[in-house]
């Protein structure tokens, strides 16, 4: 890839041609939880956060019938910081001259002009859509009066509240490095290796670190395999992906014996987000925003085909590596992601700590840079999937630029035929597999209590 090409995928702020392109996408902007006062005592008496995304920045605010507001950060007078507002219920008021503004960005005041002024009916604030789902605050910052598609029922969207949780992180890194590190079938082998298993007795679908490591992935003559060691044994997969209305499906198959193959797929939804299996019995849907060109966001969404999740229980896990209310890791550059030599010599293959993988992933993702310069790469066979994105991704900037319409879940057209999308990972008949990973993913949505019985229909 040449730099222009690395410039072209990596800039997304506002006049960049990819930038144009992920505003034909609903964008995360922040979780609903981040408005919680017992999670951010601020907000009980002042519901107003700063937002950066996609290089631009914004206040998200909520008024006194609980309806969402998303504007531009700038006060349209004289261009003070509306972050700092004064939340008075029914709007936002900009300490600086009083003018004040409904979450749809309207002037409701101008107190300073004088009486009988018609002012502030002619001054509008550049307001954004704002859709709350499972859990999240999604934005929509495509041109103003452009008709947003309608997000499709996805299983983590699908699922009820009680059985789907969200949670987020930061990453000071570009926002293509962090989908490319999730999308790669072969790091799992390396990056996040155990020298030795754990015992696969007691670990439960909330365990925070140990769901990777302790997770049963099938039996061989009677013997239940981790994951962790059919990653470590089998580090070279037959690595295969199918286009898909969403993206692409991913298939990575680990063969073990002649009788017998590991069999992982997982969803590739454009354009920057994965669909993975944490569990038998749980998905990981996870997207990647960029705040700005050198910082990324990441959106998990946790979803239960099987009971009830402890939301409190698996925020409190994850809190132990990420500081509230801005979502911050612990781990970083700064104290060089928590890196042991001597853990790396005796217990994992990077040294970075057991009990929580994400870690790993943000060294991956970070130690490239703050935008990875991909002209320096020398790609193989086994970056198959990554080389299929790119293509893709340079595909839909230029259709957009052209005046197109962007592929996947921006093109309305193709909602209706966009759901699940299935995942799996175990141990299959080697000759069988195909057959064996639909079973599974179709036993798992039938075990589900929410689960969509078109979906079943349709798979039938």
């Amino acid at each position: 890839m040449n730099a222009d090409q690395n410039a072209l995928l990596t800039r997304s702020g506002p006049g960049t041609a990819c930038g144009a392109l992920l505003r034909s996408y609903w964008q995360p902007a922040a979780l609903v939880d981040e408005f919680n006062p017992a999670l951010d005592p601020r907000m009980a008496q002042r519901p107003v956060k700063a937002v950066r995304l996609l290089g631009q920045d914004l206040v998200l605010f909520r008024d006194a019938t609980g309806a969402w507001g998303l504007l531009d950060r700038d006060c349209p007078h004289r261009g003070a910081d509306l972050s700092f507002g004064r939340a008075e219920g029914d709007g936002l008021r900009c300490p600086f001259h009083g003018w004040k503004f409904d979450v749809h960005g309207q002037c409701l005041q101008t107190p300073a002009e004088p009486a009988g002024s018609k002012l502030c009916e002619r001054v509008r604030q550049r307001s954004y859509p704002v859709l709350e789902k499972a859990g999240v605050l999604f934005a929509w910052l495509g041109p103003e009066g452009s008709t947003p598609p309608p997000l499709p029922a996805f299983d983590c969207f699908a699922a009820p509240a009680t059985h789907s949780f969200a949670f987020k992180g930061l990453w000071n890194a570009n926002w293509l490095q962090a989908f490319e590190v999730g999308i790669d079938p072969v790091h799992p082998s390396f990056l996040h290796r155990f020298l030795q298993d754990e015992p696969l007795e007691g670990i439960g679908d909330n365990a925070a670190g140990k769901q990777f490591r302790s997770a049963s992935a099938g039996a061989i003559d009677g013997e239940q395999w981790p994951m962790t060691r059919i990653m470590r044994e089998f580090a070279q997969p037959d690595i295969s992906f199918e286009t898909r209305p969403w993206g692409m499906q991913l298939t990575t198959l680990r063969p073990m014996t002649e009788e017998l193959t590991h069999v992982r797929v997982t969803q590739a939804i454009f354009p920057a987000t994965f669909v993975i299996p944490l569990s038998e019995t749980m998905t990981i849907t996870q997207m990647h925003v960029p705040v700005d060109d050198t910082h990324t966001y990441w959106y998990s969404f946790f979803t239960s085909f099987a009971g009830p999740l402890d939301k409190e229980a698996m925020r409190a896990q994850r809190q132990q590596f990420i500081s509230l209310p801005d979502y911050i890791p612990k781990a970083g550059r700064h104290n060089q992601w928590g890196f042991n030599p001597e853990e790396q010599r005796t217990q994992t293959y990077l040294g970075m700590g057991e009990e929580d993988i994400n870690v790993h992933d943000q060294w991956a993702v970070e130690s490239m840079g703050a935008i990875q310069d991909r002209t320096r790469e020398h790609l193989g066979t086994s970056d198959k999937v990554i080389m299929a994105n790119r293509r893709v991704l340079l595909k839909a900037i230029a259709t957009v630029q052209d005046g197109g319409v962007a592929p996947g879940i921006a093109d309305a057209a193709q909602t209706a035929s966009m759901t699940g999308p299935d995942t799996v990972d175990g141990i299959a008949p080697a000759g069988q597999w195909p057959a064996w990973w639909q079973a599974q993913a179709r036993a798992k949505r039938e075990g589900a209590p929410w689960a969509c019985r078109d979906l079943l229909a349709a798979d039938a």
